[in-house]
């Protein structure tokens, strides 16, 4: 399975996640609920999950929210990736026409119809509509946007970008304004270029209603009256920002963001299965039914707790006492031992993530081919895999691609042509001969409550001192909301894919993309491509050359694929294993507790 994907999102332990190209610590606890969303649809009891990462935002489609436990409670919100359709555990893109349905009515120009279920309603009551539907468009697309970035910084030198996306814009390309229906139950999309991830849009995001109101207008109609009457952005000639739009954006972008369970019900509201109840910072996460959603993935369970568990091991004692009914650490030979030995069942597979070393290119010290490249030579991917996938895994490899994994055809031949040779080994002298005497600092970020990016960072530290290199541990609990901000040289983390679709190459590898984190540039021209190529051997075509490119440029190194392991507690059925972003909770509404 490619690790192309929808959006890449950070997950598990320092992983970063692809998802939907739709279109934290306090002592105190804090809990409460609205009125209207809570009572119980279920009758199934409660289910405890383990989970790194704690919670930060409502809205994960921002770059510093991107993360794998914001990204799972916007699937079970409904609200970012599991509206008009999901992913299952064979990558099929499965409809939710329960909830409403899509049609691609013409190839030429390209024209998709997404209509909505009358019957949907937000959980504060509200009719999911139309209205909807078109802010999750202008979220999307960029189409107001005039904004010019400076490619080596990334920021905005003119213009206007009125939403901070995660994702890339690249091939959400329409030609004008969505039209919608009279009964506004449903929207009209046409493109100017054909899209090749048209299907795996799902164009619900957060309630319009709620968005006019911190906007300062008095209804969702309100603001699609704004949005209908807005000019396309002209980055060539910009326009003033419009105010109104503008701080409905700046609300999407960080009004979301939390550090405690929220005293405005207003950030709670809900279009999908399940609703937030409460939330301890650094402790745990609850949610229960949304007893207004109508759709097919109504959960059986009353209630279901995210308990943060950073380090494996107590994973696994938690399971064994009965704390927690499911799990799904970074798998480790230790873990993987101690889950057998508890009697719970436990699920193996690959996962659609792969560990991986990033280099800076907003960084001084990286503005060097040479530099760059005398550090790839010294980072001993051969030792990192044996000490932490290959116990695991016998027969685990590492990593020679940015685009493949082994198990996909393209893979051999693009490692065969992409240079990745020139770091197959460690070369120590070669790096000294690059580097002719200097002796570069280069700061790692990674997550620093993750056992195995410690044990990697330790690592390339001593290995790259060896060259010459100076080595600055920025090792932090907090990795993710620091990867947008720059201040490092090179960064450890994982990308995971939800295995379908082609966004997340334009969303990493593209200038503008929310997940180039690396400021890399080389490759912005063929990611933008592969969201326009159709034809199927054209697009892995180039997907090589860029492949190609970043090798080249030494852009960064792939590390490994890292193998899935989850212990499901006797108690609970239903759960099946899920190599992708959303790992157990793919199908979180047929599980059931066996009491």
């Amino acid at each position: 399975m490619s690790i192309r994907g929808k959006l890449f999102r950070k997950s598990l332990s320092g992983v970063a996640v692809l998802g939907v190209a739709a279109l934290a610590l306090t002592a105190c606890t804090t809990t409460g609920s609205t009125d209207t969303n809570t009572d119980t649809a279920g009758g199934g009891g409660t289910v405890t999950v383990a989970i790194v990462n704690d919670f930060t935002s409502f809205n994960n489609q921002t770059p510093q929210s991107n993360l794998d436990t914001n990204g799972i409670i916007g699937y079970l919100m409904g609200n970012y990736g599991s509206a008009f359709s999901y992913v299952d555990n064979e990558f099929n893109l499965v409809h939710e026409e329960e909830f409403g349905t899509f049609e691609k009515t013409s190839d030429d120009p390209q024209t998709v119809t997404y209509t909505l279920n009358p019957d949907n309603k937000w959980s504060d009551g509200e009719p999911v509509t139309a209205d909807d539907m078109l802010l999750s468009w202008a979220t999307q697309s960029g189409f107001f946007n005039s904004s010019t970035t400076d490619p080596d910084s990334g920021e905005v030198v003119t213009g206007t970008q009125y939403f901070d996306l995660a994702a890339s814009t690249a091939g959400l390309d329409t030609t004008a304004l969505p039209t919608i229906s009279d009964d506004n139950l449903s929207m009209t999309l046409v493109y100017g270029t054909p899209y090749v991830d048209w299907e795996i849009i799902n164009p619900i995001g957060q309630p319009a209603h709620i968005v006019a109101k911190k906007a300062g207008l008095g209804s969702a109609a309100d603001l699609t009256e704004l949005i209908m009457g807005l000019p396309k952005g002209d980055p060539a000639s910009p326009a003033e920002a419009d105010p109104t739009f503008k701080a409905a954006a700046d609300f999407v972008n960080t009004g979301y963001d939390v550090t405690a369970f929220p005293t405005d019900p207003d950030l709670l509201v809900s279009s999908g299965p399940m609703v937030p109840t409460g939330w301890t910072p650094g402790q745990s996460f609850t949610m229960e039914p949304n007893k207004f959603y109508v759709a097919g993935m109504k959960p059986k369970i009353d209630k279901l707790i995210l308990r943060v568990i950073p380090d494996a091991n107590a994973e696994v004692t938690a399971l064994q006492n009965g704390e927690v009914d499911i799990m799904y650490p970074q798998a480790s030979a230790d873990t993987l031992t101690a889950l057998e030995n508890t009697g719970a069942d436990v699920l193996t597979g690959d996962q659609l993530s792969y560990d991986h070393v990033d280099l800076n290119f907003g960084s001084e010290v990286f503005a060097d081919l040479s530099v760059r490249q005398a550090f790839l030579k010294t980072i001993p991917r051969q030792q990192i895999l044996d000490s932490l996938i290959t116990p695991i895994n016998p027969d685990a490899e590492v990593l020679n691609s940015q685009i493949w994994v082994p198990a996909n055809e393209p893979y051999s031949d693009s490692v065969s042509n992409n240079g990745s040779s020139d770091y197959a080994e460690v070369d120590i002298e070669g790096a000294k001969t690059l580097l002719a005497g200097a002796t570069p600092t280069v700061s790692i970020l990674y997550n620093s409550n993750n056992p195995n990016r410690v044990d990697t960072f330790q690592a390339i530290q001593e290995s790259a001192s060896q060259a010459g290199f100076n080595i600055v541990d920025k090792g932090s609990p907090d990795w993710s909301s620091l990867l947008s901000g720059g201040d490092y040289e090179a960064s450890i983390f994982g990308w995971i894919s939800p295995g379908v679709g082609s966004a997340g190459i334009s969303q990493i590898f593209s200038t503008d993309g929310g997940g180039n984190y690396s400021r890399y540039t080389g490759t912005n021209d063929d990611a933008l491509l592969t969201q326009i190529t159709l034809d199927p051997d054209e697009l892995i075509a180039i997907e090589k050359r860029m492949d190609k490119q970043m090798f080249a440029d030494a852009y960064g190194l792939p590390l490994f694929q890292l193998p899935g392991v989850f212990g499901v507690s006797k108690r609970v059925s239903g759960v099946e294993y899920m190599g992708n972003q959303t790992g157990p909770f793919w199908n979180f509404w047929e599980w059931s507790v066996n009491e």
